[in-house]
């Protein structure tokens, strides 16, 4: 092809947008692009969706984790100007404007003319990630999984440890970390768990004796509510039997409990099998692969900072989106990597349309809300404050209406009813590759890749005649016993 016939076929060809992540941000930013003229390309790491504000139910029993993630390609099936690869982004190139992923070894590389970059943020250990071993994050489907495990295999250990009369102190003893709302969140449904849905289940031991334990750094719960309805949750999760504990840190995880320090240096050691991290989130890391091919800031918890207009500096082409931005004190929610995406797809489309760019992004605060238990919550939506059932119904219809899938609100809403009208919890399956998969893959060298045959290792053709061998073989030795009569005969 020459040059001229090369330069006329890129004129022709659609405007390629490549969107990193399937969150709330990757999926509406590809969503919001569905009548635009342009090829989008989705690159997620996972083939899911993930609902992340309702992990914790998939974690306590309440949902399954097809009801919080459904599939991705599910979603844009009808979306035909968006694909989906999987693969985890480990390079962009912001000159040659490309970016590399991988899966299992393999690797993919896809040009963009434009780039939306959401692919959140990852749970922050504060420096001390050896401590993730013991102490899990809520930050994906692998994490609620393995903490579901965890949290109904404590009980079943308790039942067996008092069963021979052994100490069982340290299999009902929970510690949340973390006192935003995912931690209130999660000690709020531990403890219905024990005092409520298990306390008929067991024999040899009393759940509700249970000892839930939520401890933060910070001087109060749920900072971002306000001081009234932090002391307003914190009354409640007391009743409920949750031991509240501000003001002190954890220094130290092992696999059999936690040490906390105070403030003024006393420290002291809880004996606890079960430990949920839900403290302190970290940007994803390649926020740190822009900032440094572009010259952008990185704030303490690695965000980067972005121009008014999301992009990065030097680059109009790339938008980040999200919990990766530093822009205006935003926070970490939803709503603001569903709303930076939109306004991103929204400049992609004006300019490709070769309309006049929009003005700043404008951050509209639709409110925020944590569930305590059932039929107690609490929200803020502008200058409202809301508590107690109300509270909690706004929940559940916030909650119903932002789930993606149709059938997974309506399956969603049947547990609920299940859980919160009755005391049953639908999803109660464990398995130890749940609690023990996480571990085994870190200890092997090369994770999950190392797993499977390198990329042209495999001769397909050698494995299928093998096969082929052993499965005519059992054939013929089948068809043996049955000429011969020899089943069920016994042979001296």
């Amino acid at each position: 092809m020459t040059a001229a016939e090369t330069a006329t076929s890129e004129e022709n060809r659609p405007h390629r947008v490549v969107v990193i992540g399937s969150g709330f941000g990757g999926l509406f930013g590809t969503q919001a692009l569905r009548r635009s003229p342009v090829e989008v390309t989705m690159v997620a790491k996972t083939t899911h969706h993930l609902f992340q504000p309702l992990l914790y139910q998939v974690a306590t029993g309440i949902l399954s984790q097809g009801e919080i993630a459904p599939p991705t390609r599910e979603i844009l099936s009808r979306q035909d100007n968006a694909k989906v690869l999987l693969g985890e982004v480990t390079a962009i190139d912001v000159d040659a404007r490309t970016v590399t992923s991988q899966v299992l070894g393999r690797s993919t590389v896809t040009a963009y003319d434009s780039l939306i970059v959401a692919a959140g943020a990852s749970q922050s250990y504060f420096g001390n990630d050896h401590f993730a071993e013991h102490a899990p994050g809520m930050k994906s489907i692998d994490d609620a999984l393995e903490l579901r495990g965890r949290i109904f295999g404590a009980f079943e250990m308790a039942e067996l440890g008092a069963s021979r009369g052994d100490d069982i102190d340290h299999l009902l003893t929970f510690v949340v970390v973390g006192a935003g709302p995912t931690g209130v969140e999660m000690a709020g449904q531990i403890a219905e768990l024990a005092h409520r849905t298990l306390k008929r289940d067991f024999r040899a031991i009393n759940t509700r004796q249970a000892r839930v334990i939520l401890v933060d750094a910070a001087e109060q719960v749920l900072p971002p509510f306000g001081e009234k309805l932090g002391a307003h949750t914190q009354r409640k999760l007391e009743q409920l039997g949750v031991e509240v504990r501000l003001g002190e840190m954890v220094t130290h995880v092992d696999e059999r409990g936690i040490t906390l320090t105070a403030k003024d240096g006393t420290s002291e050691r809880v004996a606890s099998v079960t430990k949920v991290w839900a403290a302190g989130v970290q940007a994803s890391s390649l926020a740190q692969t822009l900032a440094e091919q572009t010259g952008a800031d990185l704030d303490r918890a690695g965000r980067i900072a972005v121009n008014p207009d999301l992009t990065l500096p030097g680059h109009p082409e790339i938008y980040v989106v999200g919990d990766m931005i530093d822009l205006d004190h935003l926070p970490g929610v939803a709503q603001v990597a569903i709303q930076t995406a939109k306004y991103a797809a929204k400049s992609i489309d004006r300019r490709v349309r070769g309309k006049e760019p929009q003005g700043p992004f404008r951050y509209l605060d639709k409110g925020s809300m944590a569930i305590i238990s059932r039929f107690r919550a609490v929200a803020v939506i502008g200058r409202f404050r809301f508590t107690g059932l109300v509270a909690w119904l706004l929940w559940l219809v916030i909650h119903l209406l932002y789930i993606a899938a149709f059938k997974s609100r309506v399956t969603a809403l049947l547990h609920w009813i299940i859980s919160f009208l009755g005391r049953g919890r639908s999803e109660r399956t464990t398995t130890e590759q749940q609690i023990f998969g996480r571990a085994a893959l870190a200890r092997i060298e090369g994770g999950a890749a190392a797993l499977v045959s390198a990329p042209g290792d495999y001769d397909a053709n050698r494995v299928i005649e093998q096969l082929r061998e052993e499965l005519e073989a059992r054939a013929r030795e089948e068809a043996r016993l049955t000429d011969a009569r020899e089943r069920g005969v016994h042979r001296e």
